[in-house]
């Protein structure tokens, strides 16, 4: 499997509050404006799952498959051209902040890897920095 990891993000906010939050994808409603209207279409999220168009992609439905409390968010894609895993960890670094990682991890060859692997970390950094934007 290939792994794909964003930079570390510092959150300003307790460890179990943001776990609290970004592990109900419905909280995620305070971000939906932020994105790019040419890049994200039709984005429609309950609970536990989230999906989108993305017009070079497809639709990509990602649900989360698994729980660590206040430490790890596990995803699984439903509907994607290409199926992948997602990982939102969390660290604690004070009382009231936190650090987040993602790591994509995906079943790739080396051809296709050398293809998709800048768009597909820069995408990972841009929804590191979206989470983010919750908190600000």
């Amino acid at each position: 499997m290939t792994k794909f990891e964003s930079e570390i993000k510092y959150i300003n906010a307790s460890q179990e509050a943001v776990f609290a939050k970004l592990s109900d994808f419905s909280n995620l409603e305070s971000v939906k404006d932020k994105l790019p209207e040419d890049k994200v279409k039709n984005l429609t999220f309950d609970s536990d799952s989230i999906s989108v168009d993305l017009p070079s992609v497809g639709t990509v439905k990602l649900k989360i498959v698994e729980l660590e409390p206040c430490k790890c968010i596990k995803m699984a894609t439903e509907v994607s051209p290409l199926p992948f895993n997602v990982w939102i960890q969390l660290l604690p670094v004070t009382e009231n902040q936190c650090k987040m990682k993602l790591t994509l991890g995906m079943e790739i060859n080396p051809i296709m890897k050398s293809m998709i692997q800048k768009p597909l970390q820069q995408a990972l950094e841009k929804l590191a920095t979206l989470l983010t934007m919750i908190w600000q």
